[in-house]
């Protein structure tokens, strides 16, 4: 059965990770466009102040302090969302938190803290919202990254709970259109993002984390979840890296893996002491920020995630998209920022530098 959206206007729309980043992002911008919105994260006063903040500006919002990683939470979620609402028409699994370090420095108690959150809880969210929408119909979307198609040195663990995320959404979709169920179910794989992730993870090293450019803003990320909300596509890639970065990763695995140890590794960190070591993997982070302090250049828009997903304007504009896709690959080979590094280079980065 080929599921039929409803417009945002006419939606609820569940979103854990809802009180900073993409996700709070992605609430308010629904919010404008008519949806309801339940928002669910581990930090109750922030989810309090946020839905206070979407209904004076005329919206319409509930929320419920709840741990991904705890399934009979994210049931409790969907509970509200049916007695507020009367059910709910998208769930979207945001809900992330990272770490930045070497996997041998690691410990076992953080690393499935990752992957409690990461993967079991869009895991769980997944289920949870499929039971409900197997007789409803409505979509299905979780918040992957460049990571679920490409490993980041030093985010090892993050982007192994991305890759395992891809894993379980490929299969479920499947599973479901064996089923006829009137479900979309979309994996959203954003590249580097201007939100408080960096400060927000936990960090080994010495240096203040950051990501390496190109860098966009998380408005553009909603846009993509909202649209996926309201019409059914397998994949959406925000920034023309991400897409760039996945091809070649299959087409010339070896190639993306020096681009990522040589280009990206040196990027990933700040010249400043570390602020918040311990992050929020165990607590949450207080802040409610949709957007993080990236330094340096930051995209407030992604021509070619625009035109893919409005066809009738990527031919019109094919000739941009093109320059500005030619403009991120040689941003995110290293060529071009601020810093003047050139392909030529024969220059080799010395790991004995990394941040420890």
């Amino acid at each position: 059965m080929s599921p039929s959206l409803k417009p945002l206007s006419e939606q609820t729309i569940v979103i854990t990770g809802g009180s900073s980043g993409i996700g709070l992002a992605t609430a308010k911008l629904a919010s404008e466009r008519g949806a309801n919105v339940v928002l669910t994260a581990r930090d109750q006063d922030a989810l309090s102040q946020i839905t206070d903040e979407i209904k004076h500006a005329g919206g319409s919002a509930a929320y419920v302090a709840a741990d991904v990683a705890k399934r009979d939470e994210l049931n409790h979620v969907a509970d509200v969302a049916i007695q507020r609402f009367g059910g709910f028409d998208t769930w979207v699994n945001d809900a992330g938190v990272g770490i930045y370090g070497k996997l041998d420095e690691i410990t076992d108690e953080d690393a499935r803290r990752v992957f409690e959150t990461n993967y079991w809880g869009a895991v769980y969210g997944s289920l949870v919202a499929v039971e409900h929408l197997r007789t409803r119909g409505g979509a299905l979307i979780n918040v992957g990254s460049v990571a679920s198609d490409n490993a980041i040195p030093l985010l090892g663990v993050y982007s192994a709970t991305k890759h395992a995320l891809r894993g379980f959404t490929d299969a479920l979709r499947m599973e479901l259109e064996l089923d006829e169920a009137p479900i979309s179910v979309t994996l959203i794989k954003p590249t580097s993002i201007n939100t408080p992730f960096p400060h927000h993870a936990k960090n080994y090293g010495d240096k203040e984390p950051q990501v390496p450019p190109p860098v966009y803003q998380p408005d553009e990320v909603a846009h993509a979840i909202l649209h996926a909300a309201m019409n059914p596509v397998r994949d959406i890639y925000v920034g023309s890296a991400a897409r760039i970065m996945s091809s070649l990763g299959k087409a010339a695995p070896r190639a993306a893996d020096w681009i990522s140890k040589t280009m990206m590794v040196p990027r990933e960190f700040r010249d400043e002491n570390p602020r918040d070591p311990e992050g929020s993997l165990y607590e949450p982070s207080h802040d409610g920020n949709i957007y993080g302090d990236q330094p340096g250049f930051v995209h407030p828009v992604s021509l070619y995630t625009r035109s893919v997903l409005h066809p009738v304007l990527a031919t019109a504009i094919a000739g941009g998209t093109l320059a500005a896709a030619a403009v991120a690959t040689a941003w995110a080979l290293g060529a071009i920022d601020g810093d003047s590094v050139h392909l030529s280079s024969k220059k080799k980065f010395n790991s004995a530098k990394l941040p420890r």
